[in-house]
């Protein structure tokens, strides 16, 4: 999949692609094991029979893609807002061998939201998504949304909790990690991979995980938050 050139510009306010990698960073190691291929008590099913219909809440609709047009909305539901589109793939944060500026052309050695210890998150060990950067079309936090606020993927019947972990353009949606990708099986590829339809993002509204980079939290916060809406949806 064609990587969104906006992204250069976009999300927390980076000025500058890295392009200088460490010793040994330039050589792209296997894709790591999924840690699960559904995580959770609840299915992919069961969370998609509740976003069947779209109650829009953003003023406009975003691309998937630079040269897409723009289709998608954010919908709103009880605990949650949702979204159906594409998955790019976002590599950016700390360097890895499998991220670094050899072997994605638009890496950022930033996240718009960072670790514990300060550093950026790391794209190919933790699932996170990828917000639009606040514009006229839908501002996130306004909605309930924050960094760290925990995200249902779906793919493929298959689920994949996630946190908010960077932001990006204002007019394009439907990004996740490496790690998400790579969890749902989608190709995890910067360059080259990711899924061009098919995946559903629910972002719980007012929810956190502390640390962010907690993956084991995110899977049991959201696997109670993705109960509640089952319930209350």
């Amino acid at each position: 999949m064609r990587k969104r050139l906006a992204f250069a510009l976009a999300g927390a306010g980076l000025l500058a692609v890295s392009v200088t990698t460490g010793a040994g960073a330039a050589t792209r190691g296997p894709a790591p094991a999924p840690k699960s291929a559904n995580e959770g008590t609840v299915t992919a099913a069961q969370l998609l029979a509740k976003v069947q219909s779209c109650s829009q809440i953003s003023n406009g609709k975003y691309r998937t893609d630079d040269e897409t047009s723009a289709t998608i909305p954010v919908c709103g539901a009880n605990g949650a807002v949702f979204w159906k589109a594409d998955m790019d793939i976002d590599c950016d944060g700390q360097v890895t061998s499998r991220c670094n500026g050899d072997t994605d052309p638009w890496f950022q050695d930033d996240t718009a939201f960072h670790q514990s210890d300060g550093k950026p998150l790391i794209a190919d060990k933790l699932p996170y998504v990828v917000v639009p950067s606040t514009s006229s079309i839908w501002n996130y936090s306004q909605a309930g949304i924050k960094g760290s606020g925990v995200v249902a993927v779906i793919y493929n019947n298959k689920v994949e909790y996630a946190v908010v972990g960077d932001t990006g353009p204002t007019k394009i949606i439907g990004e996740a990690s490496y790690a998400t990708a790579n969890a749902l099986g989608i190709d995890p590829d910067p360059e080259t991979g990711g899924a061009d339809s098919g995946v559903t993002y629910i972002l719980f509204k007012n929810s956190s995980v502390s640390p962010i980079e907690n993956h084991d939290k995110a899977v049991s916060v959201g696997d109670g938050l993705a109960k509640q809406f089952i319930q209350n949806n």
